[in-house]
This record gives structure tokens, C-alpha cells and sequence, in this order.
């Protein structure tokens, strides 16, 4: 059980279900303080019943105002926020030759998976920089981010995104005490892709594995896969060429204080 000198503050979003939802009952269960986001009013009531004490706010990621409401009302109801796991997503599962959707559906799809995580961070990495303690900033990608999958390509595009911009918050933050963590899945049997059947590792033998490693300590959380050492050999090798490449352009980096110190 959490201390009061250890209690998170918890933001995860696309918590309804899925791994937000088993990540939330982990943290709320060790006596964290948690919310949690979804599109859906219905499912949000739905969790909140299964786990008490368990705050929601309806808020769609794909959308830059319901972004902005949430950064306005996590500011609001909890001010020292220590904790977000950027979680929020969906799979379409079509092939790139036969992907005839409306366009609309291919945007939601983007804003959901790429645009949404960045922004998020934007609205509030300042705020977890503002109390000056240890904080800690979860990414969820995939293993698809690193392998592309034909069966979703946009995903995995998206997902590769993200990983590339996870790597620079990281550097951007580097001399703070927010340390930024990217947790990445493989498969695992959730609707992520919608209701029908699913495939993958037990949700909840997943969650057990990888809530203790979000912590700051493992600024990269796999699972089967994901933790295999090919893979983290390819994220070693990965790290070592972003470190040797990262000062050849300088750019300004955030401080302990929340000030942005000139590039130099």
C-alpha cells in the first residue's frame, strides 16, 4: 500500500479497457489516486462502478479541445499530477491496396494514434515540471512500431512516430526530474482493434509484468517479444547512434525549474 509520501497522482488515457484499464485497477488497488479517460460516457460509468474510487472524464484524444479540456481539468482536480500514461488508441485492420475508407476515418485514425500523444505532452509535461518532483511520462507504442504490419500499416506508421517522438522528449527532458518511458506492447488480446476476436498475450499477466517496471527506473518496458534481447540489443544500438548524433544541431532543453535553457 502506497504512503502518503509515495501516493501517485495518476492520468491515463483510453482507460475504459484494454491495458489502461488493468494498468488503472494496478495503480489504484496499491492506493494511488487515479483518472481516466475515454469516448465513451457509457463504459467510463461502467469502470467506475467495477472500481471504486476511480475518477473518469470523457474525453476524446482524436479531438485538439478535448484535449485542451482535459489538460484544463487535470490542472483543475489534480494539481500535482506526477503520473501520465498515454495510452489511447485503435487498430484499423486493412491492407494499404484495399483501404478504401473516407478519408475522415483515416484522419480519426492519425489524430487518435499521433497527433493526440503529442499534443498531450505538450498541455502537460509543463505541469508535471511545475511541482519540481519526480514525475513520470508513459508513451504506449508497439512492437509494430519497430516490425510494420501489413494487416495495419497506418498503425504501425503512426506507432513508429510516436517512438521516434518519445526518444526526443526523452532528450528534451533529460536534465529534469520527469523521466519519460516508453512501454511497448506486443500483442495482446484487448479490443484495440474493435469487438470479433483478438489474439495475444493474457491482458492481465501483461499488466502484472509491466506496471512495476513504470516507475522512470526502464526508459523502455517490453513483454515476450518486446523484452527479448534481439530487441533490446536493437534498442541499445538505437540509443547509442541518437546520443552520437543528438548534439550535432543543438536544440534548447527543458531545466529542473520548468525553464527552457538556450541551445548551446
Amino acid at each position: 500500500m502506497a504512503t502518503e509520501e509515495t501516493i501517485h497522482n495518476v492520468l491515463i488515457t483510453g482507460g475504459s479497457s484494454g491495458i489502461g484499464f488493468g494498468l488503472a485497477e494496478r495503480f489504484l488497488r496499491d492506493g494511488h489516486r487515479v483518472l481516466v479517460t475515454g469516448r465513451s460516457r457509457h463504459r467510463l460509468a461502467a469502470v467506475s462502478e467495477a472500481l471504486p474510487g476511480l475518477e473518469t472524464f470523457v474525453s476524446d484524444i482524436a479531438n485538439p479541445q478535448d484535449r485542451e479540456e482535459l489538460a484544463a481539468h487535470v490542472r483543475q482536480v489534480m494539481p500535482n499530477l506526477d503520473v501520465v500514461i498515454s495510452n489511447a488508441g485503435i487498430q484499423r485492420r486493412v491492407g494499404i491496396a484495399v483501404d478504401h475508407a473516407p478519408w475522415a476515418d483515416v484522419q480519426n485514425e492519425i489524430d487518435i494514434l499521433l497527433a493526440g500523444p503529442v499534443h498531450l505532452s505538450r498541455l502537460l509535461v509543463p505541469q508535471l515540471l511545475e511541482h519540481g518532483r519526480p514525475s513520470v511520462y508513459v508513451n504506449v507504442t508497439s512492437g509494430g512500431a519497430f516490425q510494420p504490419m501489413p494487416f495495419a500499416p497506418l498503425y504501425s506508421a503512426a506507432k513508429a512516430a510516436v517512438h521516434s517522438y518519445t526518444v526526443n522528449l526523452r532528450h528534451a527532458l533529460r536534465a529534469t526530474p520527469c523521466r519519460v518511458v516508453e512501454l511497448i506492447p506486443p500483442a495482446v488480446a484487448t479490443q484495440l482493434a474493435g469487438p470479433g476476436p483478438n489474439h495475444g498475450a493474457d491482458p492481465d499477466e501483461y499488466c502484472d509484468t509491466v506496471y512495476p517496471l513504470l516507475d522512470g527506473s526502464h526508459p523502455n518496458v517490453g513483454f515476450g517479444p518486446t523484452a527479448q534481447p534481439d530487441f533490446t540489443a536493437r534498442l541499445t544500438a538505437e540509443h547509442r547512434a541518437f546520443e552520437s548524433a543528438s548534439t550535432r544541431f543543438p536544440v534548447p532543453l527543458y531545466q529542473a525549474d520548468g525553464t527552457v535553457a538556450p541551445a548551446h
